[in-house]
């Protein structure tokens, strides 16, 4: 594999990780995951996570990793090498999207407890929480894909060129959140 192709592949296998943390804020509003209960005089998570958005993000990841799936099977992109058999594809898709949202709220989680507030920045934590929950559940499940598909030989570029990318994909679909009135503040 060429250092471009790793660096590409690495941020198109990552897409069911990223599409979730968007469509949260699309689907969200309702029932808050925390039940509106708080611990030590903080709210455990806040109102900006309910389950219609923890459902609506892991569902559109996963809907995305499957057109992903579609597309590769159709055009015969692939062969089956991108995230291994149809049932370990599948896990690897269900765990990425899952696993980023729940990073997602372990943030959440974490910033009610240093007290930032809702809608206040939190550099490092609001674009990378997601993306460490999407690893970590991987790789709990599948060790094996994720190093090989983000860090033995060559394909460290791929995790090298995500970890750079995240954070301007981060603030570029915030801000299109934002203007589209999904979003309160554009960060």
């Amino acid at each position: 594999m060429s250092i471009m192709t790793a660096a590409i592949m690495g941020l198109i296998l990552f897409i069911p990780a990223l599409v979730p943390n968007s469509a949260a804020a699309l689907f969200g509003r309702g029932t808050p995951i925390d039940f509106n209960r708080s611990w030590k005089n903080k709210r455990l998570l806040g109102d900006g996570k309910t389950w219609r958005g923890l459902f609506g993000g892991i569902g559109s990841g996963i809907i995305a990793g499957l057109l992903m799936l579609m597309i590769i099977h159709i055009f015969r992109i692939d062969n089956g090498i991108i995230y291994g058999t149809m049932s370990q594809s599948i896990g690897v898709i269900v765990c990425l999207s899952t696993g980023s949202m729940l990073g997602d709220l372990g943030g959440s989680f974490i910033k009610r407890r240093l007290g930032v507030k809702r809608g206040q920045k939190a550099p490092g934590l609001d674009q990378y929480d997601f993306v460490a929950g999407a690893f970590l559940l991987t790789i709990l499940f599948y060790p094996s894909w994720v190093l090989s598909t983000y860090v033995e030989g060559e394909s460290i570029v791929g995790l090298i060129v995500l970890l750079i990318f995240v954070p301007l994909i981060h603030r570029l679909v915030n801000m299109i959140g934002y203007k589209i009135g999904a979003k309160k503040e554009p960060w």
